[in-house]
């Protein structure tokens, strides 16, 4: 399907080239400006090769975010990484700190290489020639992932044949690897600040990684995206100037505890309407609702909620309904099967335990899903879960977090307080038994009767998870801790 970029961007008249397999590729580029609500403006640049000048293949390199094999990954990452710093000095930016996100722009460090390449009878000693240190100056590079598939890696063939030599063969391999391309490597060998997006983050990727001085600073959401409209409401009414400043949420004891529960059943009804309209299915406003939506792949064992579905059902007969939903990797099977066995214990469990999987899952209908279920599940493989962000954008709907402990949760978790832990201690490896076994238990005896017994601790506990973790765990937040710690060194 044809998409029209024009529709949400304007197209800039800048235009830059890489060498790809030898060929010439003009890179394009198109303007997005993202708005906050106190009137900043921050350009986001897209990179286009689908340019009449180019070669047919070539015209495809920006077609694709998740397409093609490993040579149009590589591809990709030479428009990103090479071609983006090019662009930027085109348009007239002068850039101070480079911020990798992932290896996937590391190939940047080779075009910084080049630039502060030194002259041979300046220093008299080839291996001096290529200035490191002033490339690591610029440059600050967070891993996302523990996940091996995040971690790009490429055959030196592969590199030869597609890439040119932008700077030699042996150069490269000092940096990014001797026996293939490793883009994480490259981009660690060349910053000066590398970061991990959570403090328990920081200690897997130290131990992925060893001999690199990582630091940790923790992934935020932005507050206002992910605050439905009615919260902005009662936020506006109670806490002026939160969107702005949500470590205001800190006062969250200034709103009456009956227009909190008001407010979070408006959006609870709001979400059931959506529900049965959309898939015909007959669930209730006053049961308690659970909620699951994130990318389906098998680290998050989004099944692990049915590992017993008899003891499920013995605990949760109508007492509980479930609304699950996310997409998986073109090229993930198992998050793919996983969507299916999910389709499938919905017709075996029928309404016994209403069950829904929605579709055309994108950041609106996140929202819907997060600010108006009752209890946030999330069940990763431990210690897979680098961060976790979903967990955030409930609180700050005041939905209570019931989560295994790993990634942000482990800052984030205070045992009946801010929410529920399930299965062991952060530094244990997961056993799905005793995950289930432990939210079957917390399901039980916790999670049900606070909801339907005690209001008023559940209703605290709202308060806990909005005063306690959105006024913390948000990308304003985020945001200054990289700025001082990364960006101004």
């Amino acid at each position: 399907e044809e998409w029209d970029p024009s529709y949400l961007m304007t197209p800039l008249p800048y235009r830059v080239t890489v060498f790809i397999e030898e060929r010439e590729v003009k890179i394009g580029a198109w303007l997005y400006v993202v708005e906050s609500i106190t009137g900043g403006m921050v350009p986001i640049i897209y990179l286009d090769t689908d340019i009449p000048d180019n070669h047919d293949e070539d015209r495809g390199i920006t077609h694709y975010l998740y397409g093609g094999d490993q040579a149009y990954r590589l591809k990709q990452e030479i428009v990103l990484g090479i071609g983006g710093v090019r662009m930027l000095d085109e348009i007239g930016f002068e850039i101070k700190k480079y911020h990798m996100n992932e290896g996937h722009s590391s190939l940047l460090t080779l075009e910084l290489l080049k630039r502060y390449k030194r002259d041979i009878e300046e220093v008299w000693d080839e291996r001096l020639v290529w200035d490191a240190e002033s490339v690591r100056r610029l440059c600050v590079f967070t891993t996302h992932t523990p996940v091996e598939a995040g971690h790009d890696k490429f055959s030196y063939d592969l590199v030869k044949k597609i890439m040119c030599e932008v700077i030699p063969l042996d150069v490269i391999k000092m940096f990014g690897g001797q026996d293939q391309l490793n883009m994480t490597l490259l981009g660690l060998n060349l910053s000066q600040y590398i970061n991990g997006v959570a403090k328990r983050h920081k200690e897997v990727s130290q131990d992925m990684f060893p001999g690199y001085e990582i630091h940790a600073i923790t992934n935020g959401v932005h507050s206002f995206t992910w605050t439905h409209d009615r919260f902005k409401a009662l936020y506006d009414k109670y806490l002026p100037g939160w969107a702005n400043e949500p470590e205001i949420f800190v006062r969250v004891g200034r709103i009456p505890s009956e227009e909190i529960w008001q407010t979070h059943m408006e959006v609870k009804k709001e979400l059931i309407d959506y529900v049965n309209q959309t898939t015909g299915t007959n669930m209730s406003y006053d049961l308690l609702t659970i909620g699951f939506a994130r990318r389906a792949t098998s680290y998050k064992r989004a099944d692990l909620l049915f590992r017993d579905v008899e003891r499920l059902l013995r605990i949760g007969e109508g007492r509980i309904q479930l609304i699950y939903a996310g997409k998986a990797h073109p090229r993930d099977l198992q998050g793919k099967e996983l969507i299916k066995r999910i389709f499938q214990l919905k017709n075996y469990l029928g309404d016994r335990i209403r069950l829904v999987y929605l579709k055309n899952y994108n950041m609106e209908l996140a929202l819907k899903i997060i600010a108006g279920v009752d209890v946030w599940l999330n069940t990763p493989q431990r210690p897979y879960e680098a961060s976790g962000t979903s967990g955030m954008k409930a609180a700050h709907n005041g939905v209570i977090n019931f989560s295994v402990l790993d990634g942000w949760w482990i800052e984030g978790h205070i045992e009946g307080y801010t929410g529920w832990s399930i299965g062991g201690p952060p530094q244990e490896p997961s056993d799905p038994e005793k995950d289930a076994d432990d939210l079957y238990s917390k399901l039980e005896s916790s999670v049900i009767p606070t909801y339907y017994e005690d209001r008023h601790l559940w209703i605290k506990m709202m308060k806990n998870a909005i005063g306690m973790i959105a006024y913390y765990f948000n990308s304003h937040r985020m945001m200054r801790r990289y700025v001082t710690e990364a960006y101004i060194r």
